[in-house]
């Protein structure tokens, strides 16, 4: 996938546990684990939003792009 999560690398800079940021954002753990190990095809704007908030961070800091996998994808 193009679309790196690094949402365990924030959540270790804020030392915060899965399951305190989960409570954080009003979304289940197992949806944030999904996110967290990029198995997630989406995130909502909001649900973005919130886990910036909630790490006092920008949206690049969890989400970044890959050219590495960029051909893989536009060959499909």
């Amino acid at each position: 996938m193009a679309i790196i999560v690094n949402l365990g690398v924030m959540m270790a800079r804020r030392k915060i546990s899965l399951t305190e940021l989960a409570e954080k954002v009003n979304i289940t753990p197992a949806n944030l684990s999904i996110l967290k190990t990029g198995k997630a095809k989406a995130i909502r704007f909001s649900t973005l939003e919130l886990l910036c908030s909630a790490l006092e961070c920008q949206p690049g800091d969890i989400l970044t792009f890959s050219r590495e996998n960029d051909e893989l994808i536009l060959k499909k």
